[in-house]
């Protein structure tokens, strides 16, 4: 946007309308839903474009029925954000039916389109542009905003780490709600799945993957979560199994079995405590079964879980000592 029309139209002093809404540039950004593309008004002008704009870019087109070049650079727009995959938002505003919004921004033509990040107006064009400008333009906000979905993502991973599976489903859930196919999103939700012991949903879930999918990495770690969370589930009586282990207390297959069961009664603790005491009976028992069940349980925790970092404290002083 050429400097003169940019202060013209958002820095003029006289501005009221421009004024009262950038004001509100400093509050918290509303929860505007999942909408990448909605039609705009007056009304919802604050809370659509400069709180939305708060968490991504917003751009703003102007546009009427009777212009003809809207019909050609809207539709583009539109499939330019759409395929943005939800890094920057659309907001159509109709003139004709918004002439108070339309008069207060100065809107002398159409198409006019404004670019809102953090609040603030930072580009925007007046009349019909080509593609590839268009493009160059939504591209431009997207790389300075950085990858929402990623972001969102990593925010997953830290409730994994702390344990908090209910907040990372609801991370990995608002990834998956646009982009499906996202398969660290994916990840991510089976393993909430697992470590809040739902291994039926997360089944589920992996029942409904593609192929391409469910070869990715980070998809297979998290399916040996789940089976983890299903052997746990079979793995018999606990309090049989304890007094299997009292009677047979240098049986490794049994404390195994133990600690499996104990695992799947939701006692993490006491899994780990008796998968350390097989390690440091015999590391190497059965291709270093016990380390490798202390490890799902690991994955299924999280890497940043209490329980995990000091479980991990102990396993190292054992292998090193």
């Amino acid at each position: 946007m050429q400097g003169a029309m940019y202060n013209a139209i958002f820095r003029s002093p006289d501005n009221a309308f421009l004024a009262m809404i950038l004001s509100s540039s400093s509050a918290a950004a509303t929860d505007v839903g999942g909408d990448v593309i909605k039609d705009g008004t007056i009304q919802s002008f604050s809370a659509d474009v400069i709180n939305a704009s708060m968490e991504r870019p917003v751009i703003v087109d102007f546009w009427a029925p009777w212009c003809g070049p809207c019909k050609t650079l809207t539709p583009t727009l539109e499939r330019l954000v759409r395929q943005a995959k939800g890094a920057v938002r659309l907001v159509k505003i109709n003139i004709d039916e918004n002439q108070t919004l339309a008069t207060q921004l100065r809107i002398q033509s159409v198409p006019t389109v404004y670019a809102f990040v953090g609040g603030q107006p930072v580009d925007g064009f007046v009349g019909a542009q080509p593609e590839s400008k268009l493009k160059a333009f939504v591209d431009t906000l997207v790389g300075g905003a950085g990858d929402p979905l990623a972001d969102a993502v990593e925010q997953g991973r830290a409730a994994l780490d702390r344990g908090d599976f209910k907040s990372a489903a609801k991370a990995f859930s608002a990834v998956l709600a646009q982009d499906p196919n996202n398969a660290k999103a994916v990840a991510g939700m089976i393993r909430s799945y697992a470590g809040a012991g739902n291994a039926t949903a997360a089944r589920r879930l992996i029942d409904g993957l593609s192929a391409e999918v469910k070869r990715h990495p980070e998809v297979l770690t998290a399916l040996a979560a789940v089976e983890l969370v299903e052997q746990s589930k079979k793995g018999g009586d606990v309090a049989r199994l304890r007094a299997t282990v009292a009677a047979r207390p240098d049986d490794p297959q049994a404390r195994l079995d133990y600690a499996i069961a104990l695992y799947g009664s939701g006692d993490a603790q006491s899994a780990i405590d008796e998968l350390l005491h097989l390690i440091r009976a015999d590391r190497t028992w059965n291709d270093e079964a016990a380390r490798k069940q202390l490890v799902k349980i690991f994955d299924a925790l999280g890497h940043v879980h209490p329980t995990t970092v000091a479980a991990r404290r102990q396993l190292s002083t054992i292998l090193f000592s």
